[in-house]
């Protein structure tokens, strides 16, 4: 009789490993600090969400007529500034923008 009740308890604790591997296995899917930085695409979105930032295509379209005919590359988003990049005649161009009111900050030379 001691043996059933001895492999009723093997088999609980052997259930009850499982369910312990079960979930400390999903807290470490669930980690926020596992979780892949915010990329800026995302953090420019989220700013432009909260009224922090203008969107970029606002962004874009107040800088792009500026830059004479130069090829536009893409954005950067650092929280208060996008940096736009921009190539022409194989030099690269950055235009630093206030991210909240689209007023251009700085350009470096070409």
């Amino acid at each position: 009789m001691a043996s059933d009740k001895t492999r009723g308890q093997r088999k609980a604790m052997s259930l009850y490993r499982k369910f312990a591997l079960a979930a400390l296995g999903a807290g470490l899917l669930a980690s926020p600090a596992l979780a892949e930085p915010k990329r800026d695409a995302d953090r420019a979105f989220d700013a432009a969400r909260q009224g922090r930032a203008m969107p970029l295509p606002s962004i874009e379209r107040r800088v792009m007529p500026f830059m004479g005919g130069a090829d536009y590359l893409g954005p950067e988003f650092n929280g208060d500034t996008y940096r736009l990049k921009f190539v022409k005649d194989g030099r690269v161009i950055w235009v630093d923008v206030d991210a909240a009111t689209g007023r251009i900050k700085g350009k470096s030379r070409p």
